[in-house]
């Protein structure tokens, strides 16, 4: 049976999809209207321990995260994994656990630990060999559970298109459910990728980023499948925060910023107040 991401797909076609990095954003994603979103490592990192994307998050604390939006939602999470977080032993701990934790797949990348950002300098990756068996460790632990596994290659910048294209087919062979080659950095190399690598593929569109951004059908027509914006809400969410505190902070009141303020109300709804107060009279707590 195909797993909850492939059954959106096949149902949607070309899909747009945002990157998450709490329960908050996972449930503003969900109300908006996106059937699946993805928890960013990058955006953990920022945000749960204030850190680059740099390979300092831990395997147990992008679990947990995950774990907690995985509960807060009902739509499907993939998720950031990293590298797996050590050799193909870590990534059999790693998909197990995201498994168990709810969620309904992971990107796995083949860069040398401690890793980067794709749009960051300085990338190394394993040799092609030892990324497929951390894929096949990967497959081979989903078995038959609902699970998508996203082989990603930092390859093009660290070796070459022709390097990124032969992993990812690799990967695809070796049972992964989608292939993504990372930060290209031109028209042509989209257009490329789009034409070469196995489907479904990504397309990662990060704003100021090393590749260009593109609209949905453009890409869809390049031959893309699954187009993530991984960090649009994290940007959005820091210039919102900086401009109200900075304004509050001068004036000493909101007054001149509360038409960029969800009202207390709604706020409420979002986080399902009512539900609990309904929950709560279930057992005799009365308002």
């Amino acid at each position: 049976m195909p797993s909850r991401v492939q059954r959106i797909l096949d149902e949607r076609g070309a899909l747009v999809f945002p990157g998450v990095y709490d329960t908050l954003s996972a449930k503003i994603a969900e109300r908006v209207g996106f059937p699946l979103a993805f928890i960013s490592g990058y955006a953990v990192s920022a945000t749960l321990i204030g850190e680059p994307d740099m390979g300092l998050l831990t395997q147990t604390e992008i679990i947990d995260r995950a774990r907690h939006i995985c509960r807060a939602v009902t739509m499907p999470i993939i998720v950031d994994a990293d590298t797996g977080y050590g050799n193909a032993l870590n990534v059999v701990r790693t998909v197990g656990e995201l498994i168990e934790a709810g969620a309904a797949g992971c990107f796995l990348e083949d860069q040398l630990w401690p890793k980067k950002c794709g749009h960051m300098r300085g990338k190394r990756v394993i040799a092609r060999d030892d990324y497929i068996q951390k894929i096949r460790a990967a497959v081979e632990t989903k078995d038959e559970r609902d699970f998508f596994i996203v082989a990603r290659t930092d390859a093009l910048a660290a070796v070459g298109l022709d390097e990124a294209i032969a992993r990812v087919e690799a990967a695809r062979t070796a049972g992964a459910d989608a292939t993504f080659v990372e930060a290209p950095t031109s028209l042509d190399e989209l257009k490329e990728i789009g034409r070469r690598a196995p489907k479904p593929t990504v397309a990662n569109m990060i704003e100021q980023g090393k590749t260009p951004v593109l609209e949905q059908t453009q890409l869809a027509e390049l031959g893309f499948d699954l187009i993530l914006y991984p960090l649009a809400g994290l940007y959005a969410s820091a210039h919102a925060l900086t401009t109200v505190y900075d304004r509050l902070r001068g004036d000493g009141t909101t007054r001149r910023v509360r038409q960029q303020l969800m009202a207390f109300e709604q706020f409420n709804d979002l986080i399902g107040v009512d539900e609990k107060y309904a929950l709560a009279q279930r057992f005799g707590e009365g308002e």
